[in-house]
């Protein structure tokens, strides 16, 4: 069935209809079998993929798989080169709403997984799918605790498609614009992981710096945390602020509301909360796989307030940078262990607050604190102009998801 509709950005040597179509008309459905996590092995010999890493792990196109698995070949469900494939189970409806097209043959794919296989364009179909067609399919989505999508009702998902050759160029324009971002994450990583390394190695001395003569540095002193800060405990009594901040080991310091999407505290009775200051810092005793022991985050926002399960402090010295990039180390989580106690909580660390206060923190001389601050500082402005980068080919995407499809 022929239908006059174009979307809103088009090739200019493309003019035909598009024509309508039900997902059952152009597809033939199937089945992923089941792997469990125990039987994904890391130098397995059969590549595979599993339902949640399509919703973790992957966009729109499979070229490399991140398992692998051991299981016989004749127990697998093996993927043919141009397969479509959708989770059908999640946490999430928009979980759920994610196709990706796999380009290579022989990936053994795992249950909970809808395989679709189709004469048109699995690459144009996954952008589209994932672009326009997510809310539809998300609206398909059965299930509270857990989400379903079935093969029947996949079938009923109305499309409207181009000519198979407007397909191949619209996905091969937007493959292109999928390894740029690829680039971009991939640069940011290393980036990242070149500073996380780099940071380590300055902080334990095993890289110096000279001064402009070309002589060592003196030697780092070692003070403890209540040397160099004063701890914070100034209650929010008046009820003067209301702007909550919470500590991320992700984000750092941020807006409780940004953060949950909704504030926690009762704002009604912020009285007991300390009050934080710009350039205070704030120790999270919760911990978690990205902070072993809890974090320690500046606050760089404006003065809030936080609960007092917190424990805030401020750092004394200049350069507070330098300070900011130690805590980001693991250098000072040994003391941290060795001071716990822990207790029928596990997830957070039990340390007193005299114990807390004895933190050892390098102060070597001020000109080297300024000179690893520059040069992380450096490195720093590199990831955020990558990430920059990266944030606009993402929207630029985005948009063309929109765009370039009805």
């Amino acid at each position: 069935m022929k239908k006059k509709s174009e979307p809103k950005l088009r090739f200019p040597e493309f003019s035909n209809d598009y024509s309508i179509f039900l997902l059952s008309e152009i597809g033939k459905f199937s089945k992923g079998k089941g792997i469990s996590k125990d039987e994904v092995i890391e130098d397995g010999k059969t590549d595979c993929i599993r339902y949640g890493e399509l919703y973790t792990t992957y966009s729109e196109l499979i070229d490399h798989t991140v398992s692998k698995t051991n299981l016989n070949e004749k127990d697998l469900e093996l993927s043919e080169a141009n397969d479509l494939i959708i989770p059908s189970s999640g946490e999430t409806a928009i979980d759920i709403a994610t196709a990706s097209c796999v380009r290579r043959s022989g990936i053994a794919l795992g249950g909970d997984i809808n395989i679709i296989k189709s004469d048109q364009d699995s690459t144009y179909l996954a952008y589209y799918l994932n672009g326009k067609k997510s809310k539809d399919i998300a609206r398909f989505a059965q299930g509270s605790s857990v989400i379903h999508l079935y093969s029947t009702q996949l079938k009923l998902l109305n499309l409207n498609l181009p000519s198979r050759n407007e397909q191949q160029k619209i996905a091969d324009f937007l493959s292109s614009v999928d390894l740029k971002i690829q680039h971009f994450r991939r640069k940011k990583e290393l980036l990242e992981e070149y500073k996380k390394g780099v940071m380590q190695k300055l902080f334990s001395q095993e890289i110096r710096f000279k001064d402009e003569k070309r002589k060592n540095f003196p030697e780092w002193k070692y003070k403890e945390l209540g040397e160099i800060s004063d701890r914070i405990t100034d209650k929010n009594e008046d009820e003067e602020y209301d702007f909550v901040l919470t500590n991320s080991a992700v984000q750092g310091v941020v807006s409780q509301t940004e953060y949950f999407d909704k504030s926690i505290a009762n704002k009604s009775n912020l009285g007991g909360y300390y009050i934080v200051k710009k350039d205070d810092f704030v120790y999270n005793p919760r911990i978690s796989s990205e902070a072993p022991v809890g974090p320690i985050k500046r606050n760089k926002l404006k003065t809030g307030v936080m609960s007092p399960l917190y424990s805030v402090f401020r750092i004394n010295e200049n350069h507070l940078d330098f300070f900011e990039y130690f805590f980001e180390t693991t250098l000072w989580h040994r003391y941290m262990h060795s001071v716990a106690n822990f207790g029928a909580r596990h997830d957070r660390m039990n340390i007193t607050v005299g114990d807390f206060q004895k933190l050892p923190i390098p102060v070597p001389s001020e000109k080297e604190r300024e000179m690893i601050t520059d040069f992380i500082n450096t490195v720093s402005k590199k990831i955020k102009t990558v990430n920059q980068k990266l944030e606009l080919a993402e929207k630029f995407k985005k948009g063309l998801l929109q765009k370039m499809f009805v």
